[in-house]
């Protein structure tokens, strides 16, 4: 066989199973007789589905689900780096900021020790802070 017939035999097998695989999905996508119309007036023949239109359309169907699954996975990659940079940023800010509220407590601590010596001492540890705790004690 020359290799020309068989590039030809090969296109004409490529394009038959285009044609199966279209009439499948049409035959899946078309209008249901319950619509109405003239086509509900006569009976309905049985469709004829090949095995390898059957094959055809799985076939697709799992292409498109890897195909969808890697873009997923690309972009979930290449993002990464900047979703895991913004938390050590966002870390880092809440780092300074419970710092110098830290520093602040340690540098008014014996301020705050000779008021509460000179006033009567008040049951919460928490009478240093200008705001109260998020969970009252």
């Amino acid at each position: 066989m020359r290799p020309a017939a068989a590039a030809a035999e090969a296109d004409a097998h490529q394009s038959r199973l285009l044609y199966e695989l279209c009439a499948l999905l049409l035959t899946v996508l078309r209008a249901s007789p319950e619509d109405g119309g003239v086509a509900a007036a006569r009976p309905l023949l049985p469709r004829q589905v090949t095995p390898a239109g059957v094959a055809s359309m799985l076939l697709g169907a799992s292409m498109a689900l890897m195909l969808c699954g890697s873009v997923t996975f690309m972009l979930g990659f290449f993002l990464m780096p900047w979703v895991v940079g913004l938390g050590c940023v966002f870390l880092f800010v809440g780092f300074v900021t419970n710092l110098s509220g830290i520093w602040r407590t340690i540098l008014l601590w014996p301020a705050a020790a000779c008021a509460a010596s000179t006033k009567e001492a008040s049951s919460s540890p928490w009478q240093i802070f200008s705001k109260p705790p998020f969970v009252p004690m």
